[in-house]
């Protein structure tokens, strides 16, 4: 385990405060300029529109009643801590889990103000394809799921010099 701080994971914070800061301009500038339901076309596949998501991802629970506000906040301020904490006992080098753990906690952060602030979250991107649209979604959102992704492709293919170098430890112990 890094002795200090900035032999830690705990060195890649600043993704955090990027992706939160993004999430947070990108949202007040669609509540400044949008009113609800509004969308401006963009692209032939992609919109910008103002919907309100009390649910989690792809409006899972949104018509729960409320009291999923307090869930997704109790979710959203444990996996926040825990990847800090993780964060914390991985080394400033490990950049593939380090940068996945941080993207999670700012997109998990920008959610949580917005669910906090106004008792929904504010998405606005709106991909689609002739009358098909994919749930509108959020920069808080895209970085949960990277983050995701990035941690079950670790899981899977790993930093390839520590995998190599705790091959050969484990070679020389068996040698010994």
């Amino acid at each position: 385990m890094p002795t200090n701080w900035k032999d830690s994971g705990l060195r890649w914070y600043w993704v955090v405060v990027l992706v939160f800061i993004a999430d947070q301009v990108s949202k007040q500038w669609v509540l400044t300029n949008f009113e609800l339901h509004e969308s401006v076309n963009l692209l032939p596949f992609f919109n910008f529109t103002y919907v309100r998501n009390y649910g989690a991802a792809f409006s899972f629970l949104s018509d729960a009643g409320g009291w999923q506000k307090w869930l997704f906040t109790f979710i959203a301020v444990a996996f926040s801590t825990i990847l800090t904490i993780w964060l914390r006992k991985q080394p400033t080098k490990v950049w593939r889990l380090n940068l996945a753990y941080t993207l999670v906690i700012g997109g998990a952060l920008g959610n949580l103000i917005d669910r906090l602030q106004h008792g929904y979250v504010v998405d606005f991107l709106d991909f689609f394809w002739n009358t098909s649209h994919f749930a509108a979604f959020n920069i808080a959102d895209s970085a949960i799921c990277i983050g995701a992704g990035l941690i079950i492709l670790d899981s899977f293919i790993g930093d390839d010099k520590e995998k190599s170098q705790n091959g050969q430890n484990d070679n020389n112990a068996a040698k010994e």
